[in-house]
């Protein structure tokens, strides 16, 4: 840097990179590094220093992309301790974090570490639970890495190595793939920066390997962004000199000389077009043979991509690719880039892989720990409902439901599982569940094993298994012999459905009245027989005894729809009453937790119980109400005794505790109201513990193989009872259930109405008010003959009351009258002489 220069390239190391950048931010010269892949350097603390290779920020979220593809949690860091080996591991951290992921433990070692020292780090990372390791380290101690490693067997079957682009570097600038190397890397996935295969890049490789005393003739993916790198340094200074900028230097008077030092700082000087010149690179857009430069905003080369490579036999082939356009995929990134983006879970795909010990099946990344302890298991020691989970003086110490389940789903496992029972509580009281949980969260316990509510609160500190048993609140009353009421025969309908069918009974009445006036003798007479006609062939109906015949088709057609409307309900109704008659009727004062709600009287909870916590947190009861309640004969005490006598209301506990209860009190209490919370159980585990992954899945495969069922059928068979009490509102029948008969009907009646009225109208129009005159001449000879040729509705009411046939009989009549007048008139013309 004594020199006046306008830009430097280099270094190689991100360390010495941290170095330099401070000099060449006094000095404004652009520093151009194809080595230096630190995260940290893009920081704003580094304005002069220009990456031209990729970030290992892209390679980290790489990893963590292949980390979740094959559904590991946890995996361990082996790191070299330097700049460049804790920034990358810092940024795998925080993108295994976004994939619900982490770093378990993080094993560093200095540079340049004897091999004694990686052999002990290895020897405690082996004994961890974790069998996935990420290896970023430099390239001089990396091999070492994997020989202590399969001296101790840790690349045999079951793990897991992914190293980062040190590895495929360091292999793809040895001359020949030494056998002896290869045979250490059996199994390993690395990934290697992707440069595409352009016309461009295969000159360069024929060129450089036709070149005459060429020590190296094969190089790495560096190589060819060093090679960019001078490119981009001489395009920008000539576009940088074009554009009229000067190179020129000034004295930086902070740089003074110290006493006895050979820095000779006064001869730097600052490079008075640095930053027109940085800006120069920054918008630089050409293609190399490492592929396309160019840099987004946060000075980053554009399409970040890695070959993902798994290693085997003599050497390596790839198994897809990774950009941080669609994430993993078999496609190449540039055929990616011609399509939207697509980074859905279904999207990402890779082909098989052959992990250490020349396996394809997916290893499952985590053991137990190589300590000889077993995974330590809580139990609740309760002091009832003693079915689901009790001590047991034989081995394992513990007995019941849920430890057969448990048991069940861990002989399900392809693996073994050591473990032992430890109680916890002292077992003259139920413990307190939530304390439990506490524990396990805080490692005092690996798990807790028992009648566990999967709840909100604890879900935020463990994790549960898929629950094995449907749970939930239910209110639990005394309950009392409803007495037989002399108005029971009306309950099977409530008000509206009496209301409608009363009036469809009338209405179904006058339209068949309507229907039948002019034709059917027995619908005529004088308005007070009709009227009683009407009522009473509505309601005979109802017992299909109606006397009168109907003889219109429309009639039939209403009457025909009218009697299946009464069949549904007369069956209907018959049905309900006899089940309000006969069915035992149970009544309790209390109707659910909204009635607790309201109330002010005492509320029995279960000791120990998260039932506590939700009616206080969650529906604001009071505590000075509530009152714990140690034992099922506590229970039945209680509930006796009322609130007036020191006991409780009702009951408020989890559903399968009061299976159990109702059985055992001859069913002498009943819940009430609905189930008002909707949970189950399930076992706990620490957060993102593999296990409970596991053993969901082994949960699921006992309910679908039967299995869970018996075990239910062991431990849980007792008498039936009826769970609710009968409600009288729930039995009756509403409008609800009915509303389409009806509308059948009233359409039904409609149209026959319709079709009826225009029917008179066509008749009423061929009426003639002449003939109408001399009919009424014949009959009430005593009447004046009417003038008045306008319609009116007191005349068309009037025509609407004759008799049916007595109007045709006109109509014939007036027919023939007016035909014979015109025959004579034709016989006048033709006896006529011409």
């Amino acid at each position: 840097m004594n020199d006046d220069v306008v830009a430097a390239i280099g270094p190689q190391s991100s360390g010495i990179a941290h170095v330099i950048s401070h000099v060449v931010n006094e000095l404004h010269v652009p520093l151009l590094s194809f080595g230096a892949t630190d995260p940290t350097l893009a920081a704003l603390q580094y304005p002069y220093f220009v990456r031209t290779t990729q970030s290992d920020y892209f390679q980290m979220y790489a990893i963590a992309d292949f980390v979740e593809y094959w559904g590991w949690r946890e995996v361990i860091a082996i790191f070299v301790d330097d700049d460049y080996g804790r920034g990358g591991i810092s940024v795998l951290g925080d993108a295994l974090a976004k994939k619900r992921a982490k770093i378990s433990y993080k094993a560093a070692f200095p540079p340049h570490a004897p091999q004694s020292k990686i052999n002990d780090l290895l020897v405690g990372v082996n004994l961890m639970e974790s069998r996935v390791y990420i290896v970023h380290v430099n390239p001089d101690s990396g091999l070492t890495v994997f020989f202590v490693a399969k001296s101790l067997g840790m690349m045999t079957g079951g793990y897991v190595w992914i190293a980062t682009d040190w590895l495929p570097s360091l292999l793809d600038s040895s001359k020949t793939d030494d056998p002896d190397t290869m045979n250490l890397l059996q199994g390993v996935i690395s990934l290697r920066h992707h440069t595409p295969d352009t016309d461009l890049k295969k000159k360069f490789i024929s060129r450089w390997k036709n070149l005459k005393d060429n020590e190296s003739a094969s190089f790495n993916s560096y190589a060819l962004y060093a090679y960019d790198s001078v490119w981009l340094a001489a395009r920008a200074l000539d576009v940088y000199l074009k554009e009229g900028g000067k190179i020129s230097f000034s004295n930086d008077p902070r740089l003074r000389e110290t006493n006895g030092s050979k820095l000779q700082l006064t001869s730097l000087r600052i490079f008075d077009g640095g930053q027109q010149f940085l800006q120069t690179i920054l918008r630089m857009n050409f293609t190399g043979v490492s592929g396309q430069i160019q840099f987004d905003p946060e000075k980053n080369l554009v399409h970040p991509a890695y070959d993902i490579l798994n290693i085997g036999g003599t050497g390596s082939r790839r198994v897809g690719f990774w950009s941080n356009y669609s994430q993993l995929s078999i496609i190449s990134p540039e055929i990616l880039y011609t399509k939207p983006p697509n980074t859905s879970s279904s999207n990402q795909r890779l082909y098989s892989v052959i992990w250490p010990g020349e396996t394809t099946a997916r290893p499952r990344g985590w053991v137990f720990p190589n300590n000889g302890n077993p995974l330590r298991i809580a139990v609740p020691n309760r002091v009832d409902y003693k079915e689901y989970v009790a001590k047991d003086k034989g081995p394992p110490g513990v007995k019941g439901y849920c430890i057969d389940v448990f048991e069940a789903a861990i002989n399900l496992l392809a693996y073994p599982v050591p473990h032992t029972y430890i109680l916890y509580g002292e077992g003259k009281r139920n413990p307190v569940y939530n304390e439990l949980v506490y524990h396990v969260a805080e490692n005092k316990y690996d798990a807790a094993v028992g009648d566990i509510a999967i709840v909100t609160n604890r879900t935020r500190i463990v994790d549960f298994t898929q629950p094995y048993m449907e749970s939930g609140l239910v209110v639990v009353a005394p309950v009392k012999q409803q007495k037989s009421s002399p108005w029971a025969f009306l309950k099977p309908f409530t008000i509206e459905m009496w209301c409608v069918t009363g009036a469809f009974f009338l209405l179904v009445g006058v339209v068949v009245w309507i229907l039948e006036h002019r034709i059917n003798q027995e619908f005529r007479g004088p308005p007070s027989q009709q009227l009683m006609t009407i009522f009473w062939f509505s309601f005979s109906t109802m017992f299909f005894s109606h006397r009168e015949n109907t003889m219109s088709t429309l009639g039939r057609l209403v009457l025909i729809v009218w009697l299946f409307v009464v069949l549904i309900i007369n069956s209907s109704y018959t049905a309900s009453l006899t089940s309000i008659l006969t069915v035992q009727q149970l009544t309790s004062r209390i109707e659910g937790i909204d009635t607790l709600i309201a109330s002010t009287e005492p509320i029995g909870i279960q000791d120990g119980s998260f039932a506590w916590n939700y009616l206080v947190d969650e529906l604001n009861i009071a505590e000075s109400r509530l009152v714990k309640l140690k034992s099922e004969e506590e229970y039945v005490d209680f509930l006796r005794r009322g609130p007036r006598n020191g006991g409780v209301a009702a009951i408020v506990d989890e559903l399968p505790y009061i299976e159990l209860f109702l059985s055992r009190t001859n069913c002498e209490f009943r819940t009430v109201g609905p189930e008002f919370t909707k949970s189950g159980w399930g076992f706990a585990f620490q957060r993102d513990s593999p296990l409970a992954v596991d053993l969901s899945t082994a949960i699921l495969q006992l309910s679908e193989n039967g299995d869970l069922q018996k075990i239910h059928n062991k431990w849980l068979t007792h008498s039936q009872c009826s769970m609710q009490i009968n409600q009288v509102d729930s039995t009756q029948l509403s409008l609800k259930s009915f509303w389409g008969l009806f509308l059948i009907c009233g359409t039904a009646c409609v149209i026959a109405l319709l079709f009826f009225c225009c029917r008179v109208l066509f008749q009423y129009r061929r009426f003639s008010p002449e003939a109408e005159e001399g009919d009424v001449e014949e009959n009430e000879p005593t009447r004046s003959r009417r003038t008045n040729r306008a319609t009116s509705f007191k005349d068309l009411i009037g025509f609407v009351d004759k008799k049916e046939q007595d109007v045709k009989d006109f109509l014939r009549r007036k027919s023939s009258d007016s035909k014979r007048p015109a025959g004579h008139g034709s016989d006048g013309q033709s006896n006529s002489p011409p």
